[in-house]
């Protein structure tokens, strides 16, 4: 083996750690997984005889499943057209911008609930829990989350159209940049009381305070539900319109130099 050509493979893809890639790697990724399962381990710690303990787990990584998969569906398509080289052909057809968001929202509805079954499915066959044990308060809550992932997707590819591949990790990372405030496996008291002020601003809040008192016995939180459905509402018509508007700021200074 030769020594000069080992380092010389060693800086090749050391001077590439400035990347924004490589540096989510190292400090983003670790991060979140520090924060969500610490918090969450801190407050199971606490529970003592909880037997729906489990249940609310699989239904909370069920429930984060569907926001997750509802923001990397619409980042996904526009990275495809990147990746393919094939931005500049698509919108240099009759098709419109809106045609196109219209589109995107079909298909991720249709990816969600094949992921959704076979999430559902998975759950029950190796560990015996149903999901569906909030019963036809799964459908609003699902909504509610989807949408808050419809959100999260658009504001990453506005982000994405206009800065391009440098900036592609955000459709991955953006989601999981509120679901720390998010409570997703845990509720919103073990959070830090400036933590809490953010987290009741977040829609998905909302959904997981409302699965944990429904598993644990309480009736379907009304007030939680309007409150998650309007701040989605306003959170995706801010997000979609960010998102025109980035696009058609990029669009003049053309879409070619990004690819």
């Amino acid at each position: 083996m030769n020594i000069s050509r080992i380092r010389g493979v060693f800086y090749r893809y050391f001077y590439t750690l400035k990347d924004f890639h490589q540096l989510s790697d190292l400090f983003y990724w670790p991060l979140v997984d520090i924060l969500l399962w610490g918090l969450a381990s801190i407050w199971i710690k606490n529970q003592n005889n909880v037997p729906a303990l489990p249940l609310i787990l699989m239904t909370a990584l069920i429930f984060w499943q569907i926001t997750w998969r509802g923001a990397i569906s619409i980042s996904f398509n526009l990275l495809q057209e990147f990746w393919h080289r094939n931005l500049v052909n698509l919108f240099s057809t009759p098709l419109r911008l809106s045609e196109w968001i219209a589109g995107s929202l079909i298909l991720a509805i249709f990816k969600l609930i094949i992921s959704l079954v076979f999430g559902i499915l998975v759950v029950y066959l190796l560990f015996a829990l149903n999901v569906l044990t909030i019963g036809w308060a799964f459908i609003p809550f699902a909504i509610l989350l989807f949408v808050f992932g419809w959100a999260i997707g658009f504001l990453a590819s506005g982000l994405v159209i206009y800065w391009g591949h440098k900036v592609e990790m955000l459709a991955w990372m953006l989601p999981f940049l509120f679901a720390p405030f998010s409570a997703v496996f845990y509720p919103v008291s073990v959070l830090p009381e400036w933590a809490q002020w953010i987290a009741w601003i977040v829609p998905t809040t909302y959904v997981f305070e409302g699965m944990r008192l429904m598993l644990d016995g309480a009736p379907f939180p009304m007030s939680y539900f309007w409150i998650s459905l309007l701040l989605n509402i306003a959170m995706l018509i801010a997000s979609i319109a960010f998102f025109r508007f980035m696009f058609y700021k990029r669009l003049d200074k053309g879409l070619a130099s990004l690819e």
